[in-house]
């Protein structure tokens, strides 16, 4: 009887993993994002500028989403909201650029210039790793915690085409908005190799949108700290992991 009474409860908190995809999307418009989207245009053509490493040059229309001319946009934030999703997308950034996708804009995998970084001198900024948390109440020493350092240094030079490839699990709650389950991510890979798998992330990450984590929300592509160009932006939605 022991057993069973506390086998019984923790049924009720399982959260079961599946990578059933329900629904599939590509981002291929400016208009599948919030409006207005700043200094966001589509173009071709998207090359470092040889003369200029720290900029992108590019043409007028095409498949790629740049930041403008300048290099530096507000958030490119998606109009539909997710929850479990595998994101598949190509990013390009020129010498020493900075970008970031925050799923659920909270929970950011950090874009960075990396090349050339040493593994053992990788951490959580550098490209694909996990963004810190941030909580101004502690004591400064401690006021950024947790981050995740990419397992290798995958990264492309600057001015190349490079892949990203995630799978993360949106944060579950019971019938009464109490959150039974972290976010994760499932994995990350960087150019077709696994830089992390089974990341849970206690709360929200530096940059988030709000500190409130929730059900399901929208992702955002970061467009502000550098030139960046995004191409084939591919959404699976998948099969949600927990119980209703």
């Amino acid at each position: 009887m022991v057993q069973k009474k506390l086998f019984i409860p923790m049924l009720c908190m399982l959260c079961f993993i599946s990578n059933t995809i329900v629904g599939q999307t590509q981002l291929s418009s400016l208009n599948d994002f919030v409006q207005p989207v700043g200094n966001w245009v589509k173009a071709n053509a998207v090359q470092m500028d040889v003369q200029n490493p720290e900029t992108l040059i590019f043409k007028a229309d095409g498949d790629c989403f740049v930041n403008g001319v300048n290099g530096k946009a507000k958030y490119l934030v998606t109009k539909d909201s997710y929850q479990d999703i595998e994101l598949k997308l190509e990013f390009m950034l020129p010498k020493g650029s900075n970008s970031g996708i925050y799923f659920q804009s909270r929970y950011e995998v950090q874009l960075f210039d990396s090349w050339g970084v040493k593994d053992q001198d990788l951490t959580f900024y550098d490209c694909a790793g996990i963004q810190q948390r941030y909580d101004d109440t502690r004591v400064e020493a401690e006021k950024s915690f947790e981050g995740y350092a990419p397992s290798t240094n995958e990264s492309k030079a600057p001015g190349e085409w490079q892949s990203l490839h995630v799978i993360f699990r949106a944060p579950k709650f019971n019938s009464n908005g109490e959150k039974i389950k972290n976010a994760q991510f499932d994995k990350v890979s960087l150019n077709d190799v696994v830089v992390h798998e089974n990341i849970i992330l206690s709360g929200p990450t530096k940059g988030t949108l709000s500190d409130v984590e929730v059900l399901s929300a929208p992702f955002r592509l970061q467009g502000g700290h550098g030139p960046v160009a995004f191409r084939n932006i591919r959404v699976n939605v998948l099969e949600q992991s927990c119980p209703k």
